[in-house]
């Protein structure tokens, strides 16, 4: 039974991992526009951004991105757990 949930939970995880992705994203705007007070968020290739500002801000992105992504699997392994008895992951 654990590999057939396995497998089912799969399709799931990937789409609730690029719903996690364009969360984090929104949230990493509205966080840099009450911090920066810009409405525009750096960008690595951004040929008029300097270092002191692109590195904080993929920092922060990264930060944002890594917990939303840690809540959003959690969540869904936990869930499946309960509704099946089997840890998906």
């Amino acid at each position: 039974m654990s590999a057939v949930v396995k497998l089912l939970y799969k399709p799931f995880a990937i789409i609730f991992g690029l719903l996690g992705g364009m969360i984090a994203s929104a949230i990493f705007s509205k966080v840099w526009k009450a911090v920066a007070h810009e409405d525009d968020t750096p960008d690595a290739s951004d040929e008029e951004r300097r270092w002191q500002e692109i590195l904080p801000a993929v920092a922060l992105k990264g930060a944002i991105a890594g917990v939303v992504k840690a809540l959003i699997h959690r969540g869904g392994a936990t869930s499946v757990r309960g509704l099946t008895g089997t840890w998906p992951a």
